[in-house]
């Protein structure tokens, strides 16, 4: 059983969403002067529970048959905008991870709409310059808590819905509830770099968390949210 009181004790001590990315939180970010912080509430053998507060991003939807397709677009019109296409016209540094919205029901011939999302740095995280482009707008991202799946290579179409099925497969199996309608695809590392890449899947939680083996009963292992 966990200490439900000492993992929750871990909410208290942050204090800040998004710092530099030489700070022992942001191990992930290696490319970026500044990540997106959590709180690592459980570690099992087949996923992680994080908790993060609430952030401010900046976002677009792209309409694609394919994941790599969305990514790429909405890549390079997010990166646009911290190149200067704002009202102010001031270069904004990029930040990791970026994180992608995917639809869960979607089928293999059809459409579907993608959002992607560049954090915002922590000096714009109150307020930052307006898009030019229509397309681009800001979100408000509220404060979460998620199962997280990690895995190496490239967040393709096919890798993406492999390790969202695992890892719903695994929190099925321990019982856990979680968001079902999309999940999150979240990618650290640059277009250009070739080895060492670090991708996850992201299925938001509801209720109790679970962290469980698929060999421990559920009951032994959760935390009041």
């Amino acid at each position: 059983a966990l200490a439900g009181l000492a993992v929750f004790a871990l909410f208290l001590v942050s204090d800040a969403a998004v710092g530099p990315s030489n700070s022992s939180e942001s191990s992930f970010c290696t490319e970026t002067k500044e990540c997106l912080f959590f709180d690592l509430i459980c570690k099992t053998p087949n996923y992680e529970v994080r908790h993060y507060d609430a952030t401010k991003w900046v976002s677009t939807d792209v309409q694609a048959y394919f994941l790599e397709t969305a990514a790429g677009k909405g890549f390079m019109r997010l990166y646009k905008y911290i190149t200067g296409a704002n009202e102010d016209g001031v270069k904004i540094d990029m930040t990791a991870p970026v994180i992608i919205r995917i639809p869960e029901d979607k089928k293999l011939l059809e459409p579907a709409v993608y959002t992607i999302n560049f954090l915002l740095p922590s000096a714009y995280q109150e307020k930052a310059p307006k898009p030019t482009n229509e397309e681009v707008y800001f979100t408000d991202m509220p404060e979460m808590t998620v199962y997280v799946k990690s895995y190496g290579g490239w967040m393709l179409s096919m890798t993406s819905k492999l390790y969202s099925r695992l890892l719903a497969k695994e929190l099925n199996n321990t019982q856990a509830s979680y968001h079902n309608v999309f999940h999150y695809g979240v990618g650290y590392q640059s277009p250009m770099k070739l080895l060492n890449r670090r991708n996850e899947v992201w299925y938001i939680s509801k209720g109790e968390l679970v962290c469980a083996t698929q060999e421990e009963t559920p009951s032994d292992a959760t935390v009041s949210a």
